[in-house]
């Protein structure tokens, strides 16, 4: 019997929700998509609930009335932006010296217990990264192997409560029920990433209208997971100042002309901002230099954050960008250079049956891979924000809205189980269509890694 599902992406920018069937084999057929221009935001997390509730209801309406649906609980992104991570693990005497999905079970919770969480946090995920049977390392599947002591290393991504209750409030208030969240750095490495990357080691980067998020995947699961409060609405924030122009005409600037390329000598006629009325001419090479500074030094931020993660021998595969910010023409060739001799690919969401046309942008990965998400287990074992443990051979179960105030703050007992031209040529800016979209707006500070430490 196949079963409908709601995920909704709350960017920074960009509100999306998608309806999908999943069938019996867990194949996906997007029947619905709604988007909206998210307001009462702030690098993806809520600032105004009554605002947020009425931009996520906005998608919501969208999206049934294109699927016909009338789904009322949903599975939902939520930023990196107050998230913490920490590794732990966790070790259990096998009585029976067969391992069975109960000590699994018992020794990720052990791990989560065993984890440092301040109060104020909630665990997102627990996912393990490296199971030890007895003395041997790195374990695919330890399921129905003979051991007398299995052993788990795990990388926890918690958030701060209060954070997850503003989120839930705003959704509740667009008359949904929150199902589960998922981090939406991890949701757009599970639309991106192919089989190849998740085995060699991959660090996904989602790059946004506020927000960059980047998760390394190493070892079967995210090992590491970062976030930025720097966007593609910084570079419109900088051609505001430099240019001496509105933010609107900035962003149709960066729309139109934004380019990491060769830079032309053209000119371009921009109204000044504070008077309208006048405009003055303004060098195309001005405008390649301040986007090409901004780029440049975002790109270099997040190459610290590799290095700081002490996995860069790890990711044989790369870099995957994707994101709206990643359509600027160039950003490729300008990555490759920052990030040294490592590949660099531009990513769209992997194709599945249905997927709009409106959906097939790099924009909305994190969308889609929380659909995915819905669908089956993206790593073979997990703890999610229910403290129930994900698997791979798992049925489908009902779906329960999440209760954040009533959870307890520390993760459960062991015992217990729960369950993202030349100079005379003139151009009028407003004669010039869009080449391309990016996404839009604020500042933020540059060195959240060090904050990550407890």
């Amino acid at each position: 019997m196949s079963r409908t599902v709601l995920a909704i992406d709350i960017g920074s920018t960009k509100i999306c929700a998608i309806i999908a069937e999943i069938d019996n084999n867990n194949a996906i057929s997007i029947t619905g998509a709604g988007t909206t221009k998210a307001q009462g935001l702030k690098k993806g997390s809520i600032t105004n609930i009554e605002l947020a509730s009425r931009s996520i209801k906005t998608a919501v309406e969208d999206a049934k009335r294109v699927s016909g649906s009338t789904i009322h609980t949903a599975i939902v992104s939520i930023s990196g932006a107050y998230t913490k991570s920490l590794n732990s693990n966790g070790i259990v005497n096998i009585q029976s010296k067969e391992i069975s999905l109960e000590e699994i079970k018992r020794v990720m919770h052990t791990s989560l217990y065993n984890a440092n969480i301040p109060n104020e946090y909630e665990v997102l995920h627990a996912l393990p990264f490296n199971f030890k049977v007895d003395d041997q390392d790195y374990i695919e599947d330890p399921l129905g192997m003979n051991a007398s002591r299995l052993e788990v290393e795990t990388h926890i991504i918690t958030t701060q409560k209060s954070n997850l209750n503003n989120l839930k409030k705003a959704v509740r208030g667009a008359g949904v029920e929150v199902e589960n969240v998922v981090l939406n750095s991890y949701a757009s490495a599970i639309a991106t990433l192919n089989e190849d990357e998740r085995e060699l080691g991959a660090a996904v980067i989602d790059m946004g209208g506020n927000t960059s998020n980047i998760a390394i995947h190493s070892g079967n699961s995210i090992r590491y997971n970062e976030f930025l409060g720097v966007g593609s609405n910084h570079v419109t924030s900088d051609l505001s100042m430099a240019l001496h122009t509105p933010l609107n005409v900035a962003d149709k600037v960066k729309l139109t002309y934004g380019s990491l390329l060769t830079p032309s000598n053209d000119l371009i006629e921009l109204p000044i901002i504070g008077d309208e009325n006048s405009t003055h001419e303004v060098s195309l090479e001005v405008v390649h230099n301040v986007i090409f500074a901004r780029v440049e030094e975002t790109l270099m931020i997040l190459a610290q954050f590799i290095e700081n993660s002490g996995l860069k021998e790890q990711i044989g595969a790369g870099i995957v960008l994707t994101g709206g910010f990643s359509k600027m023409d160039g950003i490729r060739d300008l990555a490759i250079a920052t990030f040294g001799s490592v590949p660099v690919r531009l990513a769209k969401p992997i194709e599945m049956n249905g997927l709009f046309d409106s959906l097939r942008g790099p924009e909305y990965s994190s969308a889609v891979g929380l659909v995915m998400y819905s669908a089956y287990p993206y790593t073979p074992y997990e703890i999610d924000v229910n403290k129930r443990v994900r698997h791979t051979n798992e049925e489908p179960t009902a779906k329960n809205s999440i209760d954040f105030v009533s959870e307890p703050v520390i993760p459960v007992a062991p015992s217990e189980e729960q369950t993202v031209s030349d100079k005379d040529k003139m151009v009028n800016l407003e004669a010039v269509k869009d080449k391309k979209s990016d996404e839009a707006g604020s500042l933020s500070k540059f060195w959240n890694w060090a904050t990550q430490l407890f």
